[in-house]
């Protein structure tokens, strides 16, 4: 993913107030397809008087509450739009996170139908009543899909993605769409046109990453326990590392991105994002599969997912080897290192030393820039805007009126149009870019997937050669900063196509979070999962932002909320 420049980056403030004025307020629970959050739109959820605690709640924690009685599927919801109305607006001395661009208007229903499902004995699937969020270039039938263009902010799909699909089919409540970097393109903070920028909850004047980034914020905040992002190159890790979640970039195929607005092909994946291990395994385990409208997904056969759950274990990382290697992170920058960079890498090596003491077997490897910078290609990046424009031709919805009469074919809904609508923000030169790639394929194309083809079998052999259950390195070697929240590494995972995950490691002494990657060899998920597993129960790191609290019990903000920090038990 690209760096921003200064210039997008002082601007976005300007964007995200402008953006809020283009985005209608929210419509009442009767209104369709879908109701847009605006600065004043409130959700109503009623009193708060008896809803659930829900900060840190996993998924896991909700199926156990509702298994007992203890809650039920319509108090989760209201609980989780109560901290929606609280704090993805401004709010006390904060700006907002800005992470949600729509919620569901059939959310309380479906909750209701679920628990009156529930109670007759019925259960649909493992997730069965679970609130979920989504990244808002998923397709839903339900709601729009705007991939983080104003232009399509009543972009209807007639049908679901099939994540959603696969979701809703194992009993989860869609409860609305997440904010994204516009059509997915930024990988160091999320930007939009449709709501700006969201802000991460750790310390809201800081990135909360990219392109997932209202995923991250929103699933750190506690709108809802778990969450969809998509990758193309640190996309759902990066965000998962700057606001200390797990985040989870399956194997490349194992999960279908067929429905999903794409960026690249070639680069992109769909993922959970999560507070716990067990959940990114659980959500997995349903995501994962064959799927006839993504021929990428037959890889997936390869691998049985009911084994994800059940294969956690936390003696996991005994007698793995774990390739790790030190890099002079000086080069990261051509002004030097980032700022942060020093104590980072020193909570990485002490997270490497945790490895150590659950048994892993922590082997120097010679994982060098070189290697990475010319074996590990990327077959990416010149087929985003013909990407963009199938995705426009083969689904079936409905268009905002008049968008498609823009520019030439007339009668056909493209990428040109959206950039002709002339409100994006992206960047003018991205955008001339995008719209000067030729059709694929073509010779260029070929050749860069001829490269990404070489990669991942250098990738490959380099696990092989060193006998590798897994590599470790920092998901980002600095902190985030107002400037940047970006990955260091995510060409391993998103070039290659083997499995990674970002794990808490702890934090900077200004509270800000740090993330662990593991990358494993292709197809090897259950494995790697388990192995961060071990790693999440020996060290327990995650903690949840001081700037969005647990609410009183009958409503409204603390009056007191701490501005930066995660919060931390005393005692």
């Amino acid at each position: 993913m690209p760096v921003p420049s200064r210039a997008r980056r002082r601007s976005a403030a300007l964007l995200a107030a402008t953006a809020l004025c283009l985005v209608p307020a929210l419509a009442p629970a009767s209104a369709s397809p879908g109701s847009h959050r605006g600065p004043h739109g409130g959700h109503h959820p009623g009193p708060r008087h008896g809803l659930p605690e829900v900060v840190d709640l996993s998924v896991t924690d909700q199926l156990d509450l509702l298994g007992a009685g203890r809650t039920t599927s319509v108090d989760l919801v209201r609980a989780y739009l109560a901290r929606i109305d609280a704090y993805d607006d401004a709010y006390a001395d904060q700006p907002g996170l800005q992470s949600v661009v729509t919620v569901s208007p059939t959310a309380l229903e479906n909750a209701r139908l679920l628990d009156a499902e529930r109670a007759a004995g019925i259960s649909r699937g493992p997730l069965h009543g679970v609130p979920v969020l989504v990244k808002d270039n998923y397709a839903t039938y339900d709601m729009p899909t705007s991939a983080g263009s104003v232009a399509l902010a009543d972009y209807q799909t007639l049908e679901d993605s099939t994540a959603v699909q696969r979701l809703r089919d194992a009993g989860a409540i869609v409860l609305g769409k997440t904010n994204m970097a516009e059509f997915a393109w930024h990988g160091t903070f999320t930007l939009s046109s449709v709501r700006g920028e969201t802000h991460n909850p750790y310390d809201q004047r800081v990135s909360a990453s990219g392109s997932s980034g209202g995923t991250g914020a929103a699933i750190a905040a506690s709108f809802a326990a778990a969450g969809l992002g998509t990758d193309s190159c640190g996309s759902i890790i990066g965000p998962s590392a700057h606001q200390s979640l797990v985040g989870y970039r399956p194997t490349m195929g194992l999960t279908s991105v067929a429905g999903i607005v794409p960026l690249s092909v070639r680069q992109d994946v769909s993922g959970p994002m999560t507070t716990t291990v067990e959940d990114a395994a659980l959500l997995g385990s349903v995501l994962a599969g064959v799927d006839p409208a993504d021929p990428q997904t037959a890889i997936a056969a390869e691998q049985d997912p009911s084994t994800f759950v059940p294969g956690l274990s936390d003696t996991a990382l005994q007698g793995k080897r774990i390739g790790y290697f030190h890099w002079d992170y000086s080069e990261s920058t051509p002004e030097g290192a980032r700022p942060g960079t020093e104590e980072v890498t020193a909570i990485v090596d002490d997270a490497v030393e945790d490895l150590a003491e659950q048994g892993a077997q922590i082997v120097d490897v010679p994982f060098t820039r070189e290697f990475v910078r010319e074996q590990l290609a990327s077959g990416g990046w010149i087929d985003m805007r013909p990407s963009i424009d199938a995705f426009f031709a083969a689904t079936k919805a409905e268009w905002p009126e008049g968008l498609a009469e823009l520019t030439a074919p007339y009668d056909q809904l493209t990428f040109s149009d959206v950039a002709a609508d002339g409100r994006s923000s992206l960047e003018p030169e991205t955008i001339e870019s995008w719209l000067a790639l030729e059709d694929v394929p073509n010779a260029e194309f070929d050749a860069a997937v001829a490269a990404q083809e070489a990669g991942k079998d250098a990738m490959d052999a380099f696990f092989e050669e060193h006998d590798l259950d897994a590599l470790a390195m920092p998901t980002s070697e600095a902190p985030a900063n107002e400037e940047w929240a970006g990955t260091t590494f995510c060409d391993v995972g998103a070039n290659t196509g083997v499995p990674s995950i970002s794990l808490p490691a702890g934090f900077t002494a200004a509270g800000l979070p740090v993330g662990l990657e593991l990358a494993a060899p292709r197809s090897t998920d259950a494995t790697l999962l388990a192995m961060a597993y071990d790693y999440e129960q020996a060290t327990q790191h995650r903690l949840p932002p001081a700037s969005t609290p647990e609410l009183p019990r009958k409503g409204g903000v603390p009056k007191q909320v701490v501005a930066t920090g995660p919060v931390r038990e005393e005692g």
